[in-house]
């Protein structure tokens, strides 16, 4: 593996009520999270061709890692996301690197499909430094229920050199959704809208 990995962690959030009202089934969201050195921190390196490949070997690691800790087949995951922050040495284009790529390929392939593309956000920060990792609906941008995120953080984490890069999966959209769109059952999954 070309990650030097110094830490991994697996998050796990379940709603079981939300304003007095029960959420059956609960819903369920985990995090895979990897803290990794960036090779390139503290100077400009113009072929990230290393973070890319780096990118690409978490996207299957954490997408086992948060499906494993949601406790369903992959092909059930409804909703996904991926976000990295890099540390005070790192830039922005570090965590695209890692982020754009090859990291979607193999984390579809946990997932047995995701036609819609995978949301993403990339900062900069120190430790402890809060990640929002956005979530849309792996098959169909336009559910509007499924437009979610999950905080994730590491308390020591990134650390000048290192990168934070995290995914995260769900068993359903956000708890009581009104605000209309397109339903889970109405999608086709060939365009990766609809």
């Amino acid at each position: 593996m070309k990650a030097r990995i110094r830490k991994l962690l697996t998050i796990v959030d379940e709603t079981l009520s939300e304003q007095g009202q029960q959420i059956s089934p609960p819903i369920r969201r985990a995090a895979a999270i990897a803290v990794i050195a960036n090779p390139f921190a503290g100077r400009y390196q113009e072929d990230l061709t290393e973070l890319i490949d780096i990118g690409e070997e978490l996207g299957g690691l954490l997408a086992e890692r948060a499906v494993a800790a949601l406790g369903i087949p992959g092909a059930q995951v409804e909703s996904y996301g991926k976000a990295a922050a890099v540390g005070e040495n790192g830039e922005l284009e570090h965590a695209a690197a890692i982020l754009h790529p090859k990291l979607g390929a193999p984390f579809r392939k946990v997932l047995g499909k995701g036609a819609a593309l995978i949301p993403s956000s990339k900062k900069r920060g120190g430790m402890g430094v809060v990640l929002d990792v956005p979530l849309g609906h792996k098959d169909a941008a336009f559910v509007r229920s499924h437009f979610d995120g999950m905080e994730v953080r590491v308390t020591d984490a990134p650390r000048a050199n290192e990168i934070v890069v995290a995914v995260a999966v769900t068993t359903g959209g956000r708890p009581l959704p009104r605000v209309g769109g397109l339903k889970v059952s109405e999608i086709k999954g060939e365009d990766g809208l609809r």
